[in-house]
């Protein structure tokens, strides 16, 4: 299968305007295994998830199959980048202790990924696939943004997203499932930056490579007014969702 392609062209701006998982997330999956010797990092992107696995792992590995991603991905000095392809990594036979993948796993082949992840999972490891949702994130905004995603992208969104949809419940999921707690992401954004994050989406990117214009134009000013002060920071807080398994080998 080809590898699908929806933010190298735009790596920067997904770097700068995608929120961040909250640490209460590593904090728990620290906490599922017994050794903190090496976590990989699949589909790692801006390498957010990396980071902060790096804080409680001694070393992590972060592959991603964009180069473009991978150049705007943050460093740290116990984080290896890779560009790697999540089903065909140069990790070594079990050696990994935590597998991660954060708004990502939707996009992967699964079979190819999870015998990659059987592969260099060490005894009593761990895998953890987890993101948020369109639905959720319009739900914490405005109705605006649910008449932008059901609406304005409705065409534009990849098949694969109705992973996310389902909130990946329908998502290929072949280990002893782990019962996750409630998590929720935490951002503080004005208008234009609400905007831009909305531009992140896969669905907005094929609306301007199709289009040539910004998917978001046709809400811009309607949110702006409804917001009152465009300037003005509010918190916005939506769920995230996670699957969790004991990895078997």
């Amino acid at each position: 299968m080809s590898f699908e392609d929806h933010y190298s062209d735009h790596a920067d701006s997904y770097a700068r305007h995608r929120p961040r998982y909250p640490d209460e997330l590593f904090a728990w999956l620290a906490s599922l295994v017994s050794r903190h010797e090496l976590a990989w990092d699949a589909g790692t992107g801006n390498g957010q998830v990396a980071v902060a696995l790096a804080e409680r792992f001694a070393h992590v590995i972060a592959t991603d199959a964009s180069a473009g991603q991978l150049a705007q991905a943050e460093r740290h000095p116990h984080v290896e980048y890779r560009h790697e392809p999540s089903d065909r990594v140069s990790l070594a036979d079990a050696s990994v202790d935590l597998v991660t993948a954060g708004a990502a796993a939707h996009w992967f082949e699964p079979d190819g990924f999870y015998a990659e992840v059987r592969r260099v999972a060490r005894a009593g490891s761990v895998i953890a696939l987890f993101s948020y949702g369109p639905k959720g994130i319009a739900d914490a905004i405005h109705p605006l943004v649910h008449d932008f995603q059901d609406e304005i992208l409705g065409d534009y969104w990849p098949e694969r997203i109705q992973f996310v949809h389902d909130e990946y419940a329908t998502l290929p999921f072949p280990f002893e499932e782990i019962a996750a707690p409630r998590f929720e992401m935490t951002a503080e954004w004005n208008v234009a930056e609400v905007l831009a994050f909305l531009e992140t989406w896969s669905a907005s990117q094929r609306y301007f490579v199709e289009r040539g214009t910004r998917a978001t134009d046709a809400i811009a000013a309607e949110l702006a007014e409804a917001w009152g002060d465009a300037e003005q920071r509010r918190t916005i807080r939506f769920p995230v969702f996670v699957r969790a398994g004991q990895i078997t080998v």
